[in-house]
C-alpha cells in the first residue's frame, strides 16, 4: 500500500543544507506566484471595475498558468518546484517525500503566500477597487458544491504531476513537465473561477486570507484541495507505478 510508504522523516533531515535551500526555494517560487496571480487579478479589478468578464478571465487564468510554468521550471531541481501543499500533500502519500520535509515546505509556502499577498496589499491593491481578493464561493454555489470542485481540480493537477514529474517512466514527458503543469493550472482556471477561483492551491487562497484577515470559507480551500491531492497521489503511485518502478522516500525531479 502507498499509505505504508509515508515516513516521518528524521531530525538530521531539518538540518541539512539541502532541505533548507529545498524549502527557500519553495518560498520563493509561491512568493512569485501568488504575486504574479493575485496582481494579476488586482490589475483586472483596476482595469475592469465590476463583475468578471471574458477577457479578465482569460488573461487570470493565462497569468496563474504562466506563474506556475516559470516557477516550477526555475525550483525543479532544487525543491522539485511544488509551489502548493496540496501538491507537496500528494507527494507525501505517495511515499515521495517525508512528513518532515512536507511541513518544512508547507511553512515556506505559505510564508511566501503571506509575504506576497502582504506586499501586494500595501503597494498596488490600495488603487484597485476591489483590494486584495480573496478566493470565495461563487452565487449560488454551495459549500459541497465548492468542495468537490476543488478536489476535482485539484486531482487533475497533481494527477498531471505525477504523470509528467514523478513517474520514473516519463522519460522525455519530463522535459514538458513544467508546461504540462502551468497548462493544467491554466485550463482549470477557465473552468473554476466563476465557482470557487479555481484554488487548487492552499496557499494560494490562504496569503489573500491572511493579508485581508478574512478567512471566511477558508476551509474548502483546505479540504478540497488537500483531498484532491492525495486521492491523486495514492491513486497514481498504487496503479500506475508498481514495485519495480516506484521511487520509495524520495521525489524524483523533474
Amino acid at each position: 500500500m502507498a499509505l505504508n510508504k509515508i515516513a516521518l522523516g528524521s531530525t538530521a533531515e531539518a538540518t541539512t543544507t539541502e532541505a533548507w535551500k529545498a524549502a527557500f526555494a519553495e518560498f520563493i517560487a509561491t512568493f512569485l506566484f501568488v504575486f504574479i496571480g493575485v496582481g494579476s487579478c488586482i490589475a483586472n479589478s483596476k482595469i475592469n471595475a465590476g463583475d468578471l468578464t471574458p477577457a479578465g478571465l482569460v488573461a487570470i487564468a493565462l497569468a496563474h498558468g504562466l506563474a506556475i510554468v516559470i516557477t516550477v521550471a526555475a525550483t525543479a531541481n532544487i525543491s522539485g518546484g511544488h509551489v502548493n501543499p496540496a501538491v507537496t500533500f500528494g507527494l507525501a502519500v505517495g511515499g515521495h517525500i517525508t512528513i518532515l520535509r512536507l511541513a518544512l515546505y508547507w511553512i515556506a509556502q505559505l510564508l511566501g503566500a503571506s509575504l506576497a499577498s502582504f506586499l501586494l496589499k500595501w503597494t498596488i491593491a490600495a488603487a484597485s477597487p476591489g483590494g486584495v481578493p480573496i478566493h470565495a464561493l461563487g452565487a449560488g454555489v454551495s459549500h459541497t458544491g465548492g468542495v468537490v470542485l476543488e478536489i476535482i481540480l485539484t486531482f487533475s493537477l497533481v494527477f498531471v504531476v505525477y504523470a509528467t514529474a514523478v513517474d520514473p517512466q516519463k522519460g522525455s514527458i519530463g522535459i514538458i513537465a513544467p508546461l504540462a503543469i502551468g497548462f493544467t493550472v491554466l485550463a482549470n482556471h477557465f473552468i473554476g473561477v466563476p465557482f470557487t477561483g479555481a484554488s487548487m492551491n492552499p496557499a494560494r487562497s490562504f496569503g489573500p486570507a491572511f493579508a485581508t484577515f478574512n478567512f471566511h470559507n477558508q476551509w474548502v480551500y483546505w479540504v478540497g484541495p488537500l483531498f484532491g491531492g492525495g486521492i491523486a497521489g495514492l491513486l497514481y503511485d498504487l496503479v500506475f507505478l508498481g514495485p519495480e518502478t516506484q521511487t520509495r522516500g524520495e521525489y524524483s525531479s523533474i
